[in-house]
């Protein structure tokens, strides 16, 4: 996308609805022929319609949406965890919506709508562009919009009007945001307010994202009642052990230790059912049993977490192929688990993963800040990291240990590898020399 000028796309604040939709519409016809722009769309809209053109996606109609069947979608909606907290969404939004002449939409991960409830007239419009319930709306299906875009880059999204990649969705303003599950961080979907792009506020936007923020509040205070409950059954069943034990819950989070004193109160579980002893990152070799609402980790004598694992005990997969979600998993006999990473991990496993030698602080400061005296902030990360990956992690220098094979799945586009990352290493990975 050829952008010429350095100013962004603050102007059309300035605008009425209908000056900036025109405006809009023509910086999008400018963008889709590659021609010079009249003023730059907005960083993260720009960087959709990159991602719509390099899918080749229809820009007058998307893809058809393939609505889910009746059976289907209550299955969905009986397995989220959104369910949970529709009372508090509600409350949040569809009085606003309503009054507003908007609809309020609530949509899963892969940005199919499970329930839309709103204003009669605007949900009859709706129904013209396939905004129904047990629809499909994540990017590669409808392009840029707020429910799909919300969902690739894991931010709240207002989408107004020609921002749209989809022409038939031009009359429309919307705006997104995600929801996580605070367990484990997974995105269980997007919750979202749609209109008529003539009617539409910006301020929108604030309220659906304190309303996400609500609802993830929400979810957080039940894990804590059902850690709570946890906690008392570990608390007896630990005073009876000698040696060194952890109970967690399903999910990893810390009940109850003896014996022993985790970096983190949250430990990687494996995702596969436990056969035998198994290979925790923090702990080392474990024996695991059952208990109700999680497991009780008994720690084995021998090598310890901090001393590494089996030689030749397992292969890790860093993918980093999404440009907003990274995971670390790692598969062999003592078991397998995933880890989802943030930026700074991802950066930071991706350089030792291009440099098996390994980094000493100095190098990983010139890496990441271009500042090789920045070591102190680098020690802290790598001592986060440590703590999460346990002998995955070699130091002096810092390197993947030598008892593990990485493998690294990459974009197949290499401008899309962390894109939002301004480490001076990474944007050197990003564009290789010929």
């Amino acid at each position: 996308m050829c952008s010429q000028h350095p100013r962004d796309a603050g102007p059309l604040a300035a605008l009425s609805p209908a000056e900036s939709a025109r405006l809009m519409a023509v910086i999008r016809e400018a963008a889709l022929s590659r021609g010079r722009l009249p003023l730059p769309a907005r960083p993260i809209i720009g960087a959709s319609w990159e991602r719509m053109l390099r899918l080749g996606l229809d820009p007058d109609r998307g893809r058809p949406p393939r609505p889910l069947g009746l059976d289907e979608l209550e299955l969905r909606r009986r397995q989220t965890r959104l369910a949970e907290v529709l009372p508090t969404l509600h409350n949040g939004l569809l009085e606003a919506a309503e009054a507003a002449g908007h609809i309020m939409i609530i949509a899963d991960a892969e940005g199919r709508i499970l329930w839309l409830d709103g204003h009669r007239g605007v949900r009859r419009q709706a129904d013209g562009i396939a905004l129904v319930e047990g629809s499909h709306w994540a990017e590669d299906v409808a392009g840029t919009s707020g429910i799909g875009t919300a969902l690739a880059v894991k931010t709240p999204v207002r989408v107004h009007s020609a921002e749209h990649f989809v022409s038939a969705f031009h009359t429309w303003s919307c705006a997104a945001a995600p929801v996580h599950d605070p367990r484990d961080g997974r995105l269980l979907g997007v919750i979202d307010v749609s209109g008529p792009a003539g009617t539409a506020h910006p301020t929108v936007l604030s309220l659906v994202t304190a309303t996400a923020r609500w609802a993830e509040g929400e979810l957080r205070l039940a894990h804590s009642r059902d850690l709570e409950g946890l906690r008392a059954v570990a608390a007896p069943l630990l005073a009876r052990i000698r040696g060194k034990a952890v109970v967690v819950d399903h999910h990893g989070w810390i009940a109850g230790v003896t014996g022993v004193t985790p970096r983190e109160r949250r430990l990687l579980l494996p995702k596969a059912p436990y056969d035998g002893p198994v290979w925790l990152p923090a702990l080392g070799a474990c024996a695991v049993e059952p208990l109700p609402g999680g497991h009780l980790l008994r720690v084995l004598d021998g090598e310890s977490a901090e001393e590494g694992g089996p030689a030749g005990w397992g292969d890790l997969l860093l993918d980093v192929r999404h440009p907003h979600r990274w995971t670390l998993t790692f598969s062999g006999p003592p078991g397998a688990w995933t880890h989802e990473l943030s930026a700074r991990q991802a950066e930071v496993l991706l350089l030792l993963a291009a440099h098996p030698e390994g980094r000493t602080a100095a190098q990983l400061a010139e890496d990441l800040f271009g500042d090789p005296t920045r070591t102190v902030t680098v020690r802290a990360a790598m001592s986060r990291l440590r703590g999460r990956i346990g002998a995955v992690l070699a130091h002096r220098p810092y390197r993947i240990a030598d008892c593990v094979r990485i493998d690294v799945a990459s974009p197949d586009h290499p401008a899309e590898l962390l894109p939002f990352s301004s480490a001076p290493a990474i944007m050197r990975l990003r564009h290789p020399p010929f």
